[in-house]
């Protein structure tokens, strides 16, 4: 299933891989608004879809969106409230770069009106589809796991203080999942000793993880903000790493494994 937003791919087991900002596509109307620099979408999850080819092949349903966090952030809430306070955040349509610059030219940015109507355009769409797709699956299984990828440039002054931990597993502080999902989960990362671990960290889930996880009702959801240095360049032009992928995917692999165990009330 698929149009000009989004592309979902349905699988058949209690798992949702939700990955909101790997999309880079910018509208023709929006570019010219853009500083220069902002037409390489620097701030995108770059790869993920690659980086989780094995998914679908495990029966697991995949989201993914077309359009650059750019156009609209489909991990903030509709209303605009900043998910972390107290700390730098970048808005619905985000107006600053990661790094904290401007994104757009003088007086071309969006006011009250235009954010409204992407959200309609855009926004909305992927969250339809987002909880009907759990909807189905939960009819279906009766337990199911969302699953929020993400990933980010590991040092990011104007977001975060020093270098971010490689694998930042995100549950709300343990409101989003059950306690043993939580528990099974930051046991696969801790039984690794190759990368460095956060357990609702600086990145305690978005929007996204926030907004869908209702333990008490069947549906669980996590987010994973992955450093980019695990699997990629950090610099331009963000290549993927074969090399690097190869390593991490495995512990990617083991989440999984546990998220749909513990769906499917089986061991992993």
């Amino acid at each position: 299933m698929s149009d000009d937003i989004f592309t979902l791919h349905r699988g058949t087991r209690p798992l949702l891989l939700s990955l909101p900002h790997v999309g880079s596509a910018l509208p023709d109307w929006l570019a010219p608004r853009l500083v220069p620099r902002a037409l390489q979408v620097e701030d995108t999850d770059w790869h993920l879809e690659r980086l989780y080819g094995f998914a679908k092949a495990l029966g697991v349903s995949v989201l993914v969106p077309r359009h650059s966090r750019y156009v609209v952030d489909l991990n903030r809430p509709s209303e605009n409230t900043p998910m972390y306070p107290g700390v730098n955040n970048t808005a619905l349509c985000p107006t600053t770069f990661f790094t904290g610059d401007a994104l757009y030219r003088p007086g071309e940015e969006p006011n009250d009106a235009e954010v409204a109507q992407r959200v309609d355009r855009y926004w909305r769409p992927y969250h339809a589809a987002l909880q009907a797709e759990l909807a189905r699956l939960r009819a279906a299984h009766g337990t199911v796991v969302l699953f929020d990828g993400h990933s980010i440039k590991g040092e990011l002054p104007w977001l975060f203080d020093g270098a971010l931990p490689d694998l930042n597993l995100g549950t709300a502080g343990g409101a989003a999942c059950a306690p043993a999902l939580r528990q099974a989960l930051a046991d696969v990362l801790a039984a690794q000793s190759t990368y460095s671990v956060a357990v609702d960290g600086r990145f305690k889930g978005g929007h996204i993880t926030r907004s869908n996880g209702r333990p008490a009702d069947g549906l669980h959801a996590v987010q994973l903000e992955m450093a980019w240095r695990c699997y990629m360049d950090d610099t331009p032009p963000f290549g993927y790493r074969d090399d690097l992928a190869s390593r991490v995917q495995p512990v990617l692999q083991q989440l999984m494994a546990a998220m749909l165990a513990f769906a499917e009330g089986t061991k992993a």
